[in-house]
């Protein structure tokens, strides 16, 4: 018996259903304990040891794994002309079907929609009626879906593996997601006519009209469902249920080349205001909006990408399933935003749920409807999501779930098919790809992750105010010794790169993003990067060379301008970032295009999400420099940027180096294999010996 979990408004009263066992709950009846304890003991005799693990828990509720659900209070509650309605959502899904990280090529207990698809049944049998609605993002997004789009394709008849998983669970419904449009439009059509329930969009147009009801759009707007709800009484009645489907307006910019000619984007808002009314015309009931926009400012503007602030709060939504943003709600992570009620699982007022990313969570709505006349009303609502996994006090992942058998058998060939591809080479590298020297010279490895950034952000910029600006592109080394150990760096020789290599490149599912600054802002960044390194006064002889409390993911190496470090400065920022010495300047020799760089001038700085939002305190990286938010993983632009290209030259530019200090000489801990690349650096290096808990130690003399 599976009890709700605590910190709920509701409580259950002691009504319970046996899942899959009985197909009636307890119509307003209280059962007392002891004869519940004694209808279970008639229920094990009869099914045997399988029911005989019951326990008692603080609430006096009967708990076990063997099966039994307590209904939801809604449920078990609901009066004559009341029913509860629970909407379940995934969202973001993003291909991820089996439990498993295709880059790293292990398994993974936080993803996959089999893990999530063993909540599903016992949170059906919780309610008397239900739907199961994906809201976007489930077509691209892992190596699965890159080798059916890229290897096997997508014929007429065709059936895309997660629309197969989804199939096998009984979605009633979905929308798109901006990543629906990453393949084309053509892949796109062809995986979704696979689908055995409706999908909607409509703010994405194939002709545009004078409203968006007069627009031809690119697939059905909305859906108006006829559903069977059952009320307190058993009684059945029929409800009709709207669905609506919105995707960021983004979409004509991120996925420019595929869209541009063919389809236009309008405003999430106008959409809403448009069609909403028109579905209430047409007899919806209740009406759901499937937000594929996250929980953004409350403040209307035109254009948004994350609307649904505003967007729970238009008349006649009833409820608003949210994503795109890879958050959780209800969660603290919403705490302080306008509009937005975190305990009471409500956005305006309005039910909403968001249910993380890849599997993660399942978002759940519970709605308590009232038939009053023909007409159905909301009484109460309830929001939540529900993990597939917890993390512990020190940093290990339990599973709560295993996988649903169904749905890894749907997909287990594309599985077996994907591995060999992750497995496979897509591309080549002429020379070696390490960080053994990453933090001390410019690196092959630093370098590939910056060229890559460099050629996405160019293209993304393309028709924007921003075309035109120098683009930069700023990487740090993630792999690269310290706490990870001696074997903690990234080594892939010449030769055949796999996508799984792409994991020792880019060790984070950050995704791309570029930011505007000024000259200054860029030499400050540079300082910021630069705090890595001890100060070392000239003529001094083996300084330990690196500070142990600077994490080598906070060494950005900016591509596209040449500088040097005056090591013998002190550091202008403190390892977190503060600012202690406001005169130092470690950054000198700044240039661009052979001339000085002008502290007035303006750059765009290709990064990630992470840099770009604040973190590790960067001058120019505040969250309001940003100017462009890209849809992709870091990971994917690097592989699509090796497809493309087919065989890679990462070899270093020498854009960055030490400013040369006289007769002085510092160590330098690295992993033993660095030997043998020795000669690749551009360094006056020798060995020095061994260094500490398995190091090999390195002299350099600047």
């Amino acid at each position: 018996m599976h009890c709700k979990p605590s910190g709920t408004a509701a409580s259950y009263k002691g009504r319970f259903v046996p899942s899959s066992f009985f197909t009636a709950h307890f119509k307003g009846v209280s059962v007392s304990l002891d004869n519940y304890k004694s209808m279970l003991r008639r229920l094990t005799a009869n099914l045997g040891d399988s029911f005989m693990s019951l326990t008692m828990n603080r609430r006096g509720f009967l708990a076990s794994t063997a099966g039994f659900i307590a209904l939801h209070p809604f449920s078990a509650n609901a009066a004559t002309n009341q029913a509860h309605l629970r909407i379940m959502e995934t969202t973001d899904l993003h291909v991820h079907v089996f439990p498993y990280d295709y880059y790293a090529d292990r398994p993974r207990d936080t993803v996959g929609l089999a893990r999530t698809a063993a909540l599903i049944n016992d949170i059906r049998a919780e309610a008397s009626n239900s739907l199961l609605i994906d809201n976007g993002d489930f077509l691209q997004g892992n190596p699965m879906g890159d080798y059916i789009a890229y290897e096997r394709g997508m014929k007429e008849g065709d059936l895309h593996p997660v629309i197969e998983a989804m199939n096998t669970l009984g979605f009633d419904a979905s929308t798109l997601g901006n990543h629906e449009f990453n393949y084309g439009l053509d892949f796109l059509m062809k995986s979704l006519a696979g689908a055995d329930f409706p999908i909607v969009s409509a703010n994405v147009v194939k002709e545009m009209g004078s409203d968006p009801t007069k627009d031809v759009t690119l697939i059905p707007p909305y859906a108006i469902m006829d559903h069977k709800v059952t009320d307190g009484a058993g009684v059945e009645h029929g409800i009709k249920v709207g669905l609506i489907g919105f995707v960021p307006p983004q979409i004509m910019n991120w996925d420019r080349r595929h869209l541009e000619g063919n389809v236009q984007a309008r405003d999430i808002l106008e959409v809403a205001r448009a069609y909403i009314p028109q579905m209430k015309e047409e007899g919806a009931d209740v009406i759901i909006a499937l937000s594929h926009s996250g929980i953004g400012a409350a403040n209307e503007t035109d254009g948004m990408e994350n609307a649904s602030v505003p967007l729970a709060g238009l008349d006649g939504v009833d409820a608003i399933l949210t994503g795109h943003s890879h958050l959780v709600f209800p969660s603290p992570a919403y705490t302080d935003f306008a509009g937005v009620d975190v305990g009471a699982g409500t956005i305006n007022g309005t039910p909403a749920t968001m249910g993380g990313f890849w599997g993660s969570h399942m978002g759940l709505i519970d709605l308590l409807l009232e038939k009053d006349g023909n007409e159905w009303r909301v009484v109460t609502t309830e929001s939540e999501a529900r993990p597939i996994s917890k993390r512990n006090e020190d940093r290990s992942i339990t599973a709560l779930v295993e996988s649903d058998a169904a749905v890894l058998a749907s997909v287990q060939q594309e599985h077996d098919e994907t591995l060999a591809y992750v497995r496979r080479a897509v591309g080549k590298t002429d020379a070696p790809l390490h960080s053994y020297f990453a933090l001390v010279a410019d690196d092959p490895s630093v370098q590939i992750v910056s060229i890559a950034q460099k050629w996405y952000i160019e293209e993304m910029l393309k028709g924007t105010e921003h075309e035109g600006l120098p683009i930069l592109s700023a990487a740090a080394p993630f792999k690269a010794g310290g706490r990870g150990g001696p074997e903690y760096y990234t080594d892939v020789p010449s030769g055949d790169v796999a996508i799984k290599n792409v994991a020792d490149l880019y060790l984070y599912p950050n995704t791309a993003r570029a930011v505007r600054v000024t000259g200054q802002q860029l030499k400050d960044w540079l300082e910021r990067s630069a705090g890595m390194f001890n100060q070392v006064d000239p003529g001094a002889q083996d300084v330990v060379l690196l500070n142990p409390d600077f994490p080598s993911y906070n060494f950005d190496v900016i591509d596209g301008v040449q500088y040097q470090i005056d090591l013998s400065q002190p550091s202008k920022f403190a390892p977190k970032g503060e600012l202690v010495n406001p005169d130092a300047n470690r950054i000198v020799n700044l240039t661009y295009g052979g001339k000085p760089v002008d502290m007035d001038a303006e750059f765009i700085i290709a990064t990630n999400n992470y840099r770009a939002s604040g973190g590790g305190n960067f001058p120019g990286a505040d969250n309001e420099t940003i100017v462009f938010e890209g849809p992709d993983t870091n990971r994917d632009v690097i592989v699509r940027y090796i497809v493309e290209q087919g065989t890679i030259s990462p070899r270093a530019d020498s854009n960055w180096s030490f400013l040369p200090l006289d007769k002085t000489t510092v160590l330098f801990d690295t992993g033993p294999a660095a030997k043998s690349y020795m000669e690749d650096v551009d360094l006056n290096i020798e060995e020095a010996g061994e260094g500490p808990d398995g190091f090999a130690r390195f002299r350099i003399s600047l």
